[in-house]
Protein backbone atom coordinates (compact mmCIF):
# COMPACT_ATOMS: atom_id res chain seq x y z
CA UNK A 1 0.00 0.00 0.00
CA UNK A 2 2.92 2.33 0.72
CA UNK A 3 4.01 2.32 -2.92
CA UNK A 4 0.44 2.91 -4.08
CA UNK A 5 0.15 5.96 -1.83
CA UNK A 6 3.41 7.32 -3.20
CA UNK A 7 2.09 6.82 -6.75
CA UNK A 8 -1.15 8.62 -5.88
CA UNK A 9 0.93 11.38 -4.32
CA UNK A 10 3.00 11.76 -7.51
CA UNK A 11 -0.02 11.51 -9.80
CA UNK A 12 -1.75 14.36 -8.04
CA UNK A 13 0.97 16.97 -8.38
CA UNK A 14 1.79 15.67 -11.84
CA UNK A 15 -1.84 15.81 -12.93
CA UNK A 16 -1.32 18.32 -15.71
CA UNK A 17 2.03 17.03 -16.93
CA UNK A 18 1.80 16.62 -20.70
CA UNK A 19 -0.98 19.18 -20.94
CA UNK A 20 -0.62 22.77 -21.90
CA UNK A 21 -1.47 24.65 -18.70
CA UNK A 22 -3.11 27.95 -19.39
CA UNK A 23 -1.77 30.13 -16.66
CA UNK A 24 -1.55 33.84 -16.29
CA UNK A 25 -0.17 36.11 -13.67
CA UNK A 26 -2.28 38.95 -12.30
CA UNK A 27 0.11 40.85 -10.08
CA UNK A 28 1.11 37.91 -7.93
CA UNK A 29 -2.06 35.83 -8.07
CA UNK A 30 -1.51 32.58 -9.97
CA UNK A 31 -4.45 31.32 -12.05
CA UNK A 32 -5.09 28.15 -14.02
CA UNK A 33 -7.59 27.26 -16.74
CA UNK A 34 -11.03 26.08 -15.52
CA UNK A 35 -10.48 22.61 -17.03
CA UNK A 36 -7.23 22.09 -15.12
CA UNK A 37 -8.71 23.46 -11.91
CA UNK A 38 -11.74 21.18 -12.21
CA UNK A 39 -9.53 18.11 -12.64
CA UNK A 40 -7.40 19.09 -9.67
CA UNK A 41 -10.42 19.77 -7.54
CA UNK A 42 -11.97 16.39 -8.37
CA UNK A 43 -8.68 14.70 -7.61
CA UNK A 44 -8.59 16.46 -4.25
CA UNK A 45 -12.12 15.25 -3.51
CA UNK A 46 -10.90 11.72 -4.25
CA UNK A 47 -7.97 12.14 -1.86
CA UNK A 48 -10.25 13.49 0.87
CA UNK A 49 -12.68 10.59 0.50
CA UNK A 50 -9.87 8.03 0.57
CA UNK A 51 -8.36 9.79 3.57
CA UNK A 52 -11.63 9.74 5.47
CA UNK A 53 -12.22 6.06 4.73
CA UNK A 54 -8.64 5.16 5.58
CA UNK A 55 -8.82 6.95 8.92
CA UNK A 56 -11.88 4.88 9.81
CA UNK A 57 -10.56 1.53 8.65
CA UNK A 58 -6.87 1.39 9.48
CA UNK A 59 -7.32 -1.48 11.92
CA UNK A 60 -4.94 0.33 14.26
CA UNK A 61 -5.60 2.44 17.33
CA UNK A 62 -4.41 6.03 17.33
CA UNK A 63 -1.12 6.77 19.05
CA UNK A 64 -2.47 8.58 22.08
CA UNK A 65 0.47 8.36 24.47
CA UNK A 66 1.81 11.60 23.04
CA UNK A 67 -1.26 13.53 24.20
CA UNK A 68 0.24 14.31 27.59
CA UNK A 69 -1.25 17.77 28.04
CA UNK A 70 2.17 18.80 29.34
CA UNK A 71 4.32 21.25 27.33
CA UNK A 72 7.43 19.68 25.83
CA UNK A 73 10.41 22.00 26.25
CA UNK A 74 13.03 19.66 24.80
CA UNK A 75 13.65 21.89 21.78
CA UNK A 76 14.68 25.38 22.79
CA UNK A 77 17.20 27.86 21.48
CA UNK A 78 19.74 27.76 24.35
CA UNK A 79 19.99 23.96 24.28
CA UNK A 80 20.17 23.93 20.47
CA UNK A 81 22.96 26.50 20.66
CA UNK A 82 24.99 24.39 23.10
CA UNK A 83 24.47 21.30 20.96
CA UNK A 84 25.57 22.97 17.72
CA UNK A 85 28.46 24.84 19.35
CA UNK A 86 30.29 21.50 19.66
CA UNK A 87 30.29 21.03 15.89
CA UNK A 88 30.27 24.68 14.79
CA UNK A 89 32.39 26.61 17.31
CA UNK A 90 32.04 29.83 15.30
CA UNK A 91 28.29 30.19 15.87
CA UNK A 92 26.84 33.04 17.89
CA UNK A 93 23.44 34.11 19.07
CA UNK A 94 22.04 36.93 16.91
CA UNK A 95 21.75 40.39 18.42
CA UNK A 96 18.71 42.33 17.22
CA UNK A 97 18.06 45.26 19.57
CA UNK A 98 14.66 46.84 20.00
CA UNK A 99 14.06 49.84 17.76
CA UNK A 100 11.91 52.92 18.03
CA UNK A 101 10.93 52.25 14.42
CA UNK A 102 9.37 48.91 15.36
CA UNK A 103 6.28 48.37 17.50
CA UNK A 104 6.16 45.17 19.57
CA UNK A 105 2.99 43.75 21.04
CA UNK A 106 2.89 40.49 23.00
CA UNK A 107 0.30 37.90 23.94
CA UNK A 108 -2.46 39.00 21.60
CA UNK A 109 -5.31 36.48 21.62
CA UNK A 110 -6.09 35.61 18.00
CA UNK A 111 -8.36 32.60 18.54
CA UNK A 112 -9.94 30.52 21.26
CA UNK A 113 -10.68 26.78 21.19
CA UNK A 114 -13.03 26.04 24.08
CA UNK A 115 -11.11 27.51 27.03
CA UNK A 116 -7.75 27.40 25.25
CA UNK A 117 -6.62 30.86 24.19
CA UNK A 118 -4.14 31.00 21.32
CA UNK A 119 -1.87 34.02 21.23
CA UNK A 120 0.50 35.72 18.84
CA UNK A 121 3.15 38.36 19.16
CA UNK A 122 3.35 41.15 16.60
CA UNK A 123 6.36 43.12 15.37
CA UNK A 124 5.56 45.84 12.85
CA UNK A 125 6.91 49.18 11.60
CA UNK A 126 5.64 52.44 13.03
CA UNK A 127 2.93 54.10 11.01
CA UNK A 128 4.07 55.19 7.58
CA UNK A 129 7.24 53.10 7.57
CA UNK A 130 5.88 49.73 6.48
CA UNK A 131 5.59 48.16 3.04
CA UNK A 132 2.21 46.52 3.73
CA UNK A 133 3.62 42.97 3.60
CA UNK A 134 2.73 40.61 6.46
CA UNK A 135 4.79 37.55 7.37
CA UNK A 136 3.38 34.82 9.60
CA UNK A 137 6.35 32.98 11.15
CA UNK A 138 5.72 29.43 12.40
CA UNK A 139 8.18 27.94 14.87
CA UNK A 140 9.63 24.45 14.63
CA UNK A 141 10.15 21.70 17.16
CA UNK A 142 8.86 18.51 15.61
CA UNK A 143 5.20 19.62 15.91
CA UNK A 144 5.69 18.83 19.61
CA UNK A 145 8.13 21.29 21.14
CA UNK A 146 9.53 24.76 20.50
CA UNK A 147 7.68 28.04 20.97
CA UNK A 148 6.87 31.26 19.18
CA UNK A 149 9.52 33.32 21.02
CA UNK A 150 12.29 31.51 19.14
CA UNK A 151 11.65 33.71 16.11
CA UNK A 152 11.32 37.05 17.86
CA UNK A 153 14.74 38.11 16.58
CA UNK A 154 13.76 37.17 13.04
CA UNK A 155 10.45 39.04 13.34
CA UNK A 156 12.15 42.10 14.82
CA UNK A 157 14.81 42.15 12.08
CA UNK A 158 12.25 41.87 9.30
CA UNK A 159 10.02 44.50 10.91
CA UNK A 160 12.98 46.89 10.83
CA UNK A 161 12.99 46.37 7.05
CA UNK A 162 9.30 47.29 6.75
CA UNK A 163 7.51 43.96 7.23
CA UNK A 164 4.70 43.31 9.70
CA UNK A 165 5.56 40.00 11.39
CA UNK A 166 3.47 37.70 13.54
CA UNK A 167 4.66 34.72 15.58
CA UNK A 168 1.53 32.75 16.51
CA UNK A 169 1.53 29.77 18.82
CA UNK A 170 -0.40 26.68 17.79
CA UNK A 171 -1.56 23.47 19.41
CA UNK A 172 1.31 20.99 19.50
CA UNK A 173 1.03 17.21 19.49
CA UNK A 174 1.03 17.16 23.28
CA UNK A 175 -2.53 18.48 23.16
CA UNK A 176 -4.02 17.86 19.70
CA UNK A 177 -3.54 15.78 16.56
CA UNK A 178 -3.12 17.10 13.02
CA UNK A 179 -4.83 19.06 11.49
CA UNK A 180 -5.50 21.15 14.62
CA UNK A 181 -2.23 23.06 14.19
CA UNK A 182 -3.10 23.82 10.57
CA UNK A 183 -6.50 25.11 11.61
CA UNK A 184 -4.86 27.28 14.28
CA UNK A 185 -2.46 29.03 11.91
CA UNK A 186 -5.25 29.55 9.41
CA UNK A 187 -7.24 31.21 12.18
CA UNK A 188 -4.24 33.49 12.68
CA UNK A 189 -4.35 34.36 8.98
CA UNK A 190 -8.04 35.20 9.29
CA UNK A 191 -7.36 37.32 12.37
CA UNK A 192 -4.63 39.25 10.56
CA UNK A 193 -6.99 39.91 7.66
CA UNK A 194 -9.64 41.26 10.05
CA UNK A 195 -7.15 43.48 11.91
CA UNK A 196 -4.93 44.36 8.93
CA UNK A 197 -5.35 48.13 9.27
CA UNK A 198 -4.12 48.04 12.86
CA UNK A 199 -0.75 46.78 11.68
CA UNK A 200 -0.48 48.56 8.32
CA UNK A 201 -1.01 45.33 6.40
CA UNK A 202 -2.24 45.01 2.83
CA UNK A 203 -4.37 41.84 2.79
CA UNK A 204 -3.21 41.11 -0.75
CA UNK A 205 0.34 40.79 0.58
CA UNK A 206 0.36 37.91 3.03
CA UNK A 207 3.22 35.43 3.29
CA UNK A 208 3.67 32.41 5.53
CA UNK A 209 7.09 31.30 6.73
CA UNK A 210 8.29 28.55 9.01
CA UNK A 211 11.29 26.63 10.26
CA UNK A 212 11.56 22.82 10.36
CA UNK A 213 8.11 21.50 11.37
CA UNK A 214 6.97 25.09 10.91
CA UNK A 215 8.36 25.03 7.39
CA UNK A 216 6.32 21.94 6.56
CA UNK A 217 3.26 23.66 8.00
CA UNK A 218 3.97 26.87 6.09
CA UNK A 219 4.18 24.97 2.81
CA UNK A 220 1.02 22.99 3.52
CA UNK A 221 -0.92 26.07 4.61
CA UNK A 222 0.36 28.06 1.64
CA UNK A 223 -0.86 25.40 -0.80
CA UNK A 224 -4.26 24.76 0.78
CA UNK A 225 -5.75 28.20 1.20
CA UNK A 226 -9.55 27.94 1.23
CA UNK A 227 -9.46 24.17 0.56
CA UNK A 228 -12.46 22.69 2.45
CA UNK A 229 -10.53 19.75 3.93
CA UNK A 230 -8.09 22.15 5.56
CA UNK A 231 -10.49 24.80 6.79
CA UNK A 232 -12.09 25.25 10.18
CA UNK A 233 -15.61 26.39 9.40
CA UNK A 234 -16.65 26.79 13.02
CA UNK A 235 -15.58 30.42 13.14
CA UNK A 236 -14.95 33.42 10.88
CA UNK A 237 -16.69 31.90 7.88
CA UNK A 238 -16.05 33.62 4.58
CA UNK A 239 -12.62 34.99 5.45
CA UNK A 240 -9.94 33.80 3.05
CA UNK A 241 -6.93 31.83 4.29
CA UNK A 242 -4.98 32.18 1.07
CA UNK A 243 -1.48 33.62 1.12
CA UNK A 244 0.64 34.83 -1.77
CA UNK A 245 4.08 33.49 -0.83
CA UNK A 246 5.74 30.69 1.14
CA UNK A 247 9.11 30.66 2.88
CA UNK A 248 10.13 27.15 3.86
CA UNK A 249 13.18 27.04 6.13
CA UNK A 250 14.36 23.42 6.18
CA UNK A 251 10.89 21.92 6.40
CA UNK A 252 10.07 18.63 4.68
CA UNK A 253 7.86 18.74 1.60
CA UNK A 254 6.72 15.14 1.81
CA UNK A 255 6.37 12.42 4.41
CA UNK A 256 5.90 9.73 1.74
CA UNK A 257 8.64 10.62 -0.70
CA UNK A 258 11.48 8.18 -1.35
CA UNK A 259 13.83 10.73 0.27
CA UNK A 260 11.87 11.01 3.50
CA UNK A 261 13.18 9.47 6.70
CA UNK A 262 9.65 8.34 7.52
CA UNK A 263 9.49 6.07 4.47
CA UNK A 264 12.80 4.50 5.39
CA UNK A 265 11.38 3.52 8.78
CA UNK A 266 7.59 3.28 8.22
CA UNK A 267 6.89 1.50 11.53
CA UNK A 268 8.77 3.98 13.67
CA UNK A 269 6.79 6.11 16.10
CA UNK A 270 8.51 9.48 16.21
CA UNK A 271 7.61 13.15 16.40
CA UNK A 272 5.64 13.15 13.15
CA UNK A 273 3.70 10.03 14.18
CA UNK A 274 2.74 11.68 17.46
CA UNK A 275 1.41 14.62 15.43
CA UNK A 276 -0.47 12.55 12.86
CA UNK A 277 -1.69 9.90 15.29
CA UNK A 278 -0.53 6.88 13.28
CA UNK A 279 2.75 5.51 12.00
CA UNK A 280 3.37 5.69 8.24
CA UNK A 281 2.72 1.97 7.88
CA UNK A 282 -0.58 2.17 9.77
CA UNK A 283 -2.12 5.04 7.79
CA UNK A 284 -0.03 6.00 4.76
CA UNK A 285 -2.85 7.96 3.11
CA UNK A 286 -3.04 10.27 6.12
CA UNK A 287 0.68 10.90 5.80
CA UNK A 288 0.30 11.71 2.11
CA UNK A 289 -2.50 14.15 2.92
CA UNK A 290 -0.20 16.06 5.29
CA UNK A 291 2.54 16.36 2.66
CA UNK A 292 2.77 19.76 0.94
CA UNK A 293 4.02 18.07 -2.23
CA UNK A 294 0.53 16.59 -2.68
CA UNK A 295 -0.78 20.12 -3.32
CA UNK A 296 2.22 21.72 -5.06
CA UNK A 297 0.06 22.39 -8.12
CA UNK A 298 -1.75 24.99 -6.00
CA UNK A 299 1.39 26.63 -4.61
CA UNK A 300 2.21 30.33 -4.72
CA UNK A 301 5.88 31.41 -5.14
CA UNK A 302 8.27 29.74 -2.69
CA UNK A 303 11.63 30.49 -1.12
CA UNK A 304 13.46 27.39 0.11
CA UNK A 305 16.18 28.07 2.67
CA UNK A 306 18.03 24.88 3.51
CA UNK A 307 20.74 23.49 5.74
CA UNK A 308 23.23 20.88 4.64
CA UNK A 309 21.12 18.17 6.32
CA UNK A 310 19.71 16.43 3.25
CA UNK A 311 16.86 14.52 4.93
CA UNK A 312 15.19 17.83 5.79
CA UNK A 313 14.63 18.53 2.09
CA UNK A 314 12.55 15.48 1.18
CA UNK A 315 10.41 16.18 -1.88
CA UNK A 316 11.83 19.65 -2.50
CA UNK A 317 13.22 18.99 -5.97
CA UNK A 318 9.99 17.37 -7.16
CA UNK A 319 8.05 20.29 -5.68
CA UNK A 320 10.21 22.69 -7.68
CA UNK A 321 9.56 20.69 -10.85
CA UNK A 322 5.83 21.27 -10.34
CA UNK A 323 6.42 24.99 -9.86
CA UNK A 324 8.55 25.20 -13.01
CA UNK A 325 5.93 23.33 -15.02
CA UNK A 326 3.47 26.04 -14.06
CA UNK A 327 5.85 29.00 -14.32
CA UNK A 328 5.59 29.75 -10.61
CA UNK A 329 8.60 31.53 -9.18
CA UNK A 330 10.88 29.83 -6.66
CA UNK A 331 14.33 30.21 -5.16
CA UNK A 332 16.60 27.74 -3.38
CA UNK A 333 19.47 28.72 -1.12
CA UNK A 334 21.48 26.09 0.73
CA UNK A 335 23.94 27.04 3.45
CA UNK A 336 26.91 24.72 3.18
CA UNK A 337 28.15 22.97 6.30
CA UNK A 338 25.23 24.31 8.33
CA UNK A 339 23.14 22.60 11.02
CA UNK A 340 19.40 22.11 10.81
CA UNK A 341 18.79 25.03 13.19
CA UNK A 342 20.98 27.38 11.16
CA UNK A 343 18.40 30.17 10.97
CA UNK A 344 18.54 30.67 14.74
CA UNK A 345 22.25 31.50 14.84
CA UNK A 346 24.96 33.58 13.22
CA UNK A 347 26.67 33.40 10.77
CA UNK A 348 23.47 32.22 9.03
CA UNK A 349 20.85 34.41 10.73
CA UNK A 350 21.68 37.68 8.96
CA UNK A 351 21.84 36.11 5.46
CA UNK A 352 18.51 34.41 6.21
CA UNK A 353 16.92 37.77 6.97
CA UNK A 354 18.38 39.29 3.81
CA UNK A 355 17.24 36.43 1.59
CA UNK A 356 13.73 36.51 3.01
CA UNK A 357 13.42 40.28 2.55
CA UNK A 358 14.79 40.16 -1.01
CA UNK A 359 12.44 37.32 -1.98
CA UNK A 360 9.40 39.12 -0.61
CA UNK A 361 10.33 42.27 -2.54
CA UNK A 362 10.47 40.23 -5.74
CA UNK A 363 7.11 38.48 -5.36
CA UNK A 364 5.20 41.50 -4.08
Amino acid sequence: MWNEVYKMHKNFWGLAVGQKTQQRQHGHCWCFSPAILQKRFMHLIYIWIVLFCASLNTGYAQIVQGLTGVPDTSFNTPSAFQKEKKYHPQIQMPVVPASKAVVEKRNIVYHQVNKRKLVTDAFYPVKGKGNGIAVIIIHGGGWRSGNRTQHHDLARALAAKGYACFTPEYRLSTEAFYPAAIFDIKEAIKWIRVHAKDFGVDTAKLAVAGFSAGGQMAALIGCTGNMPAFENYDTKNGISTRVSAIIDIDGTLSFVHAESSEQKEPSKVGASAYWLGYSPRENPVLWASASPLSYAACSPPVLFLNSSVERMHAGRDDYIKVLKDRNVYSEVHTFENSPHAFCLFEPWFTPTVTLMADFLKKVF
